[in-house]
């Protein structure tokens, strides 16, 4: 086993890796913002923000850039597919075809040197160290569009790839609040919601890989962790889905509430979401590999 690892590490070490300039001055600028922004606080400010991090947070990076595009536990009609696409897009994580190629390969080497953001080389790492550098081994064009060929194959997610496009958006959007809201509603609306939405979407990556219990014996340290569940509208069940990628609902005890799932089962009684994968298409799970509630 150690030996394995370490010819994956050194087979890692063979590719370019360098710092990304543009993601650090950008992390650095809207980490400042942001923090401006708590001069600007009102509760009407904060529910705007939490509004806005379910439009971008929930519906465009969980509902859909996860679980719709990424592992095609459920359809949509396309347009509707596009309009979760595009606040998938306002979420600032990058283009369909980057945070889907991404998160596939995260599967295919979960915590070993093959995944992007691998937990066993820590915390920060795991968490956004990651983002930091431009690693030919994961943020090539050619591997990324390898890991996403059918993201890729579609116009439109080939349209949101340009950064342009995807800065225009973001100041369309931050337009529109200063139009209605003032500076507060632009701070709150968009850089303190971007904070809140980064740093909730990573904990899946660092902290359900690092703290809270296991139901199923998937070979990687996935854990469900009810905290990261909460703050991620029910990613946190981390560990149920790496068990089981292409399956809603990610929680799967009684106690285990996920919200994505509420949505995409509404979806399902208008007629906007069909052949909706549930454990009844399961017909054996995995050995439980520690009680439920344990702590590892």
């Amino acid at each position: 086993m150690q030996q394995a690892q370490a010819d994956n590490q050194a087979q890692a070490d063979t590719f370019v890796v360098k710092p990304d300039v543009t993601v650090i001055i950008w992390m650095a600028l809207v980490h400042i913002l942001a923090f401006v922004g708590l001069w600007y606080f009102t509760w009407e400010n904060f529910f705007l923000m939490v509004f806005c991090n379910f439009l971008t947070g929930c519906l465009g990076i969980t509902l859909c850039f996860h679980r719709l595009l990424t592992h095609r536990s459920y359809q949509v009609p396309k347009w509707l597919e596009r309009v979760l696409a595009t606040f998938g897009t306002l979420a600032l994580q990058g283009s369909p075809v980057e945070w889907i190629s991404h998160h596939r390969m995260h599967h295919s080497g979960s915590d070993t040197p093959k995944d992007p953001h691998d937990a066993t080389r820590g915390f920060y790492y795991s968490h956004w160290g990651w983002l930091f550098n431009y690693d030919e081994q994961f943020d090539d064009p050619t591997v990324m569009k390898r890991f996403a060929r059918d993201i890729n194959a579609d116009p439109y997610y080939r349209f949101l790839e340009a950064t342009w496009i995807q800065a225009a958006l973001q100041v369309a959007f931050g337009l529109v609040l200063l139009a209605i809201g003032g500076i507060g509603w632009v701070l709150w609306g968009v850089f303190v919601r971007l904070v809140v939405t980064y740093h909730s979407t990573w904990l899946v990556n660092s902290a359900s890989h690092m703290w809270g219990y296991k139901n199923y014996d998937v070979g990687d340290d996935a854990r469900n962790n009810w905290w990261v569940a909460i703050l991620t509208w029910g990613e946190g069940w981390h560990n149920n889905h790496h068990a089981h990628a292409d399956i809603d609902p990610a929680g799967h005890r009684w106690w285990e509430v996920d919200i994505t799932f509420m949505i995409i089962r509404l979806l399902a009684a208008l007629g906007l979401a069909k052949n909706v994968k549930t454990l009844s298409y399961i017909e054996e799970l995995p050995v439980v590999a520690t009680a439920a509630g344990a702590k590892n």
